[in-house]
Order: C-alpha cells, then sequence, then structure tokens
C-alpha cells in the first residue's frame, strides 16, 4: 500500500493522539511527541510500526502527538490516517 496525500486524524485533547502521516521515498519515518514518552515512548513506537506494516505500509512518515492515549485509540487513529493517506 502505498500512501499517496497528507492525511490526519484525532485530536490534541486529552487521553486522544494527533497522526499526521505523508508519503516518504525511503522507508517508514516516525517522528513522536508524548507526554508519556520517557515510559512508553518504545512501546508506543513499536505499535505505530506493527500497525504500518500490518497496513502494508512500507514507506512514510508518521508524526503523533500523544496526549496520553490508550493503545486502542492510537491504533484507531494510525489506521484511519493511513487510510486518508492512500485515499480512501
Amino acid at each position: 500500500m502505498e500512501i499517496i496525500k497528507r492525511a490526519i486524524a484525532g485530536t490534541l485533547e486529552s487521553s486522544d493522539a494527533y497522526v499526521e502521516i505523508e508519503p516518504n521515498a525511503q522507508g517508514i519515518r516516525c517522528e513522536l511527541e508524548s507526554v508519556v514518552e520517557q515510559q512508553f515512548g518504545d512501546n508506543i513506537r513499536g505499535l505505530v510500526e506493527e500497525i504500518l506494516a500490518g497496513c502494508g505500509v512500507k514507506n512514510a512518515k508518521i508524526h503523533i502527538i500523544d496526549r496520553g492515549a490508550l493503545e486502542c485509540v492510537i491504533r484507531a487513529r494510525v489506521e484511519a490516517a493511513v487510510m486518508r493517506g492512500k485515499g480512501e
């Protein structure tokens, strides 16, 4: 699957995540800003890479601003951004 355009999902509200995805020619590039980055940053990055791999995305730049979102929220936001980014 190819990301063909910039897309966003989510909000900056507490317990939510704002996800921005756009095309990238050289693999996956993940940028994370999180209020819990010291504790869960590696877990969040791993989750995002798992979701992207599951969706078949091999080339994308993804920027996440996490405000303490649960895993299911992060998953939903990333999947929504991917679907929008591929033009669906």
